[in-house]
Order: C-alpha cells, then sequence, then structure tokens
C-alpha cells in the first residue's frame, strides 16, 4: 500500500467512533485484570455483552494479540445477527470501528478500508452524515461502559456519555443503570476528597423503577441508603435483590460490604466466601475478605486485654493472604496494597511492609485524595512501628503540602498537629517542629497561634526567610 494511501486510511480510521478513538490509555489498566473482569461479566450478565465483546477486543489489542481481538469481534457480530437482526448496520458502527483498526495494526490495508467503508455507508444512510459526527444514544452509551471499566480517571467522561445517550432515550433502562453506577462512584470518590457531588440516590431509584430486575443496582441502591443512615430500607432492597439473584456474585459482593459495615463481620466473609467460588480471581472480593479479617483482628484485640496469640497469627496471615491476592490480580488497586502493608507492619514483617508502600505509592493512576491518604497511612507505619517521629512528621507534611483538601489531608494534619504538640510539650521542639506547628495553625485559621509559633521558631533559627516571612504576612493580615 503506498504511504499517502495508508496515510488517508489512518485519517479515515481516526473519524470513527470506537476504542481506538476514545483514548482508553493501557498505562491506566491492568490490562490481565480488566480481561478477567469482562471475562466474568460475560458469563454472570444475561443482558447482551456486545459491548463487553467490543471492549474485549481492543483490551486483547492492547495486550498484542490482535488475532484474538479478531475472534471477540467475530462474537460481538453473532451476538448482533442474533439480537437485532432488522438493525445489523446500525448496531454494528462501533464493531466495524474496532474491526478496521485491528486490520490496520495487522497491516491488513485493504481489509480495514472494507470497514470503514461499511461505516461510512451506514452513517450516510442512518443520518446523512459522516461517521466522526453520527450522533446515536446507543454509541453514547456504549462509549460510557467503556470509560466506566477504565477506572476513576475516566468517570467524568463516562457520565457525560451516559447523560449524551439520555438526552434521546431518557426512560432507557440500561442507560438509566450506566448513568446510576457512574454518579455512584463519582459520589463515592468525592466523598473521599471532601468534595459535593450531585447525589445518586435518585439516579439509583430511578434505574430500579425502570428495570426491578436488575439486582446489581438495587445492592448498590441499598449501599447508598445505608451511607444515608436509612439501613433499613437498605436492607430491603438488599433482601429482596439476594432472593431474585441469589448466586450472583455481583450482588453477593456488595452485599457482603453491607454487612461488614453493620458490623456483621461474620456473615460478611460467609457472603464473600460464597462469592468468592463463583469468581476466584476477583481483587474485589479478595480485598474485602482482607478488610475483614483485619476488622475480626480489630474487635478481638478490643473485646480481650490479652487475645490468644494463635488467633491473632492466624488472622493477621488470613489477611495478608487475601489482600496479596488482591494486589496480584489488580496491579492498580492502591486500597489493597495499603491494606497489605499495614497488615505487613502489624505482623512485624516490616521490609515487606516497606516495600508494599513503595509500590503503592508507584501506581501511576493515584488520585490527589490516594497520595494524602498514602503519606499519611506511611507516616503512621514510621511513627508507630519504625518509631520515627522525624519520618512520620515528613510524611505528614508531605500530606498537607498537597493543598486539596480530603480525609487523607485532614488526618494529616491532626495527626501532625498531635505529634509537635506531645514533642514541644516533652521539651524536644525544635525550630522546624514549632515553624510546622505555626503552618497548622495558620490553615485553621488560628492567627495568634501561629504567630506565637513562627516567633518562638525564629527565635530558635533566626534569619529563616520561610518563618520571617510567614510572620508577617500574618502580621499584616491581622493590622490590615
Amino acid at each position: 500500500m503506498s504511504t499517502i494511501t495508508k496515510d488517508s486510511l489512518k485519517s479515515s480510521l481516526m473519524q470513527l467512533q470506537c476504542h481506538f478513538t476514545w483514548t482508553l490509555l493501557k498505562e491506566d489498566m491492568d490490562l490481565d485484570n480488566l480481561e478477567e473482569t469482562i471475562g466474568d461479566q460475560i458469563k454472570f450478565f444475561a443482558n447482551s455483552n456486545i459491548k463487553n465483546y467490543n471492549l474485549l477486543s481492543y483490551v486483547c489489542h492492547l495486550k498484542n494479540s490482535n488475532e484474538e481481538a479478531l475472534k471477540y469481534l467475530q462474537q460481538a457480530e453473532e451476538e448482533i445477527k442474533k439480537i437485532y437482526p432488522d438493525e445489523i448496520a446500525r448496531r454494528s458502527l462501533v464493531t466495524w470501528g474496532n474491526y478496521a483498526w485491528t486490520c490496520y495494526y495487522m497491516e491488513r490495508y485493504k481489509e480495514a478500508q472494507t470497514y470503514v467503508s461499511k461505516v461510512e455507508k451506514s452513517c450516510k444512510k442512518l443520518s446523512r452524515t459522516a461517521p466522526g459526527k453520527i450522533q446515536l444514544p446507543e454509541i453514547y452509551a456504549e462509549q460510557g461502559w467503556a470509560f466506566l471499566k477504565f477506572g476513576r480517571k475516566y468517570y467524568e467522561r463516562a457520565k457525560d456519555s451516559f447523560e449524551n445517550a439520555l438526552k434521546n432515550e431518557p426512560n432507557n433502562p440500561e442507560f438509566n443503570a450506566g448513568y446510576a453506577i457512574v454518579m455512584y462512584r463519582l459520589e463515592d470518590f468525592s466523598r473521599r476528597e471532601c468534595e459535593n457531588v450531585s447525589p445518586s440516590i435518585e439516579a439509583l431509584k430511578r434505574a430500579v423503577e425502570l428495570n426491578p430486575n436488575n439486582t446489581f443496582i438495587m445492592a448498590l441502591l441499598a449501599l447508598k441508603l445505608q451511607d444515608l443512615a436509612k439501613v433499613d430500607e437498605g436492607e430491603g432492597y438488599l433482601e429482596a435483590a439476594i432472593q431474585k439473584t441469589p448466586d450472583f456474585p455481583y450482588v453477593l459482593r456488595y452485599a457482603a460490604k453491607f454487612y461488614r459495615r453493620k458490623n456483621e463481620v461474620n456473615k460478611a466473609l460467609e457472603i464473600l466466601k460464597k462469592a468468592l467460588e463463583v469468581t476466584p480471581k476477583s481483587a474485589f472480593l479478595h480485598h474485602q475478605l482482607g478488610v475483614c479479617y483485619k476488622d475480626k483482628l480489630f474487635q478481638l484485640k478490643k473485646a480481650t486485654r490479652y487475645p490468644p496469640q494463635e488467633q491473632v497469627e492466624d488472622l493477621i496471615q488470613l489477611s495478608i493472604f487475601h489482600f496479596k491476592a488482591a494486589t496480584d490480580q489488580n496491579t492498580k488497586c492502591f486500597v489493597a496494597y495499603i491494606g497489605l502493608a499495614h497488615m505487613y507492619a502489624v505482623g512485624k514483617r516490616y521490609e515487606e511492609a516497606e516495600e508494599t508502600f513503595q509500590k503503592a505509592f508507584q501506581i501511576n493512576t493515584l488520585s490527589y485524595a490516594d497520595k494524602q491518604e498514602y503519606y499519611y497511612r506511611y507516616g503512621n507505619f514510621q511513627l508507630s512501628h519504625m518509631k520515627s517521629e522525624s519520618e512520620a512528621i515528613r510524611n505528614y507534611t508531605e500530606g498537607l503540602k498537597i493543598e486539596k483538601d480530603s480525609y487523607g489531608r485532614r488526618n494529616c494534619l491532626n495527626a501532625l498537629k498531635q505529634l509537635l504538640e506531645k514533642r514541644i510539650q516533652a521539651g524536644l521542639g525544635n525550630a522546624t517542629d514549632f515553624g510546622t506547628l505555626g503552618f497548622i495553625h495558620n490553615l485553621n485559621n488560628e492567627k495568634h497561634k501561629a504567630i506565637e509559633c513562627y516567633e518562638k521558631a525564629i527565635a530558635l533559627y533566626p534569619n529563616n526567610e520561610e518563618y520571617v516571612s510567614a510572620l508577617c504576612e500574618l502580621q499584616l493580615s491581622i493590622t490590615s
């Protein structure tokens, strides 16, 4: 194929609406885990799997398995013929787009061009427009599902996609379910970041109303009601979901989370073990099991002053086993790494704890709230297990330097304030301690206390530019 023709083909490919043009980056996901997750969903979700086969084909391409990608696209085509025999062209646009790109990367340019032409002809027929300009609700929705699968970095884009799909079909149960899921997840992360977003409760209720058989959404609604302290109402939805689909792992996982948060840890463990039999490689389930065994250890230590050592060891090992399984399965699972590092420390396996903390911080998709949480947890590890006040202070301070609000940052602030005050009361306070405490008081708008601390810091370290500058600013803000 001539360079010019190849270049013009690439230009045509860029106009297609499919996974290859939606900027889904492989470095943002653990591809093996994503492949496993989609495979499980194909097995357990009864509804159309066209979108899952299309996404699997793209994941295979990212893993350099283009032959495998073509097989999944064939399965998508078979599903389309079976479910939409009268709308084959309309329902095949994303599949054909993925075909075109996959063939292009396999240097099968003639076939790639054939699929490009099929898409172009279909778009002209459907709406007299070019492939890049066609606005079909099912394409917006498929884009939304793909963004959802690629993690939190893509959730805002997923929300936009589902909103666009719903503009044309406001009562579509599947579009409403996708929108409810992304709203629930956005709200969950925003709560950690101390931000407000539109409550997901209405979106979840609307999705359940449109499809009372969607037990996955019912389970999410139960958790949301639990968040809002409407535990009994939430449990009602959960019990109804379990009754309808007693062996559905995606309901069981959220049921376990519901009961763990209700302090019924043994019941949660029972449910998680049942779900794990069906989806043994689920990072989510292994993480939840790790949390449950950690909680049981905490309860045991709280209940008795001298808990049986053998029982303590067993719970530590079980928690470590499941947190480790979660990180092995999903190398981007930050919360599992933090849980694992903590349990290694509890088990006095300090080198492994240190190594795991470092792995957690190296994950490339961390949000600012994750980083603040990391500094808080790692600071605690340095203080409680490594007995290093200076390293704890350094880490808590790093968490504060990220100036956006989150629970992790608030925890860093409180832990740092407590530690500095303790050092100063013990007569160990140095200029840095006073300067940092001044900074904290200033953050809390306690200006007179901040001035007092900066003056003490300057007395111990005269002419320090940072302290002098901070003190001048504070004095000016009080007099102005």
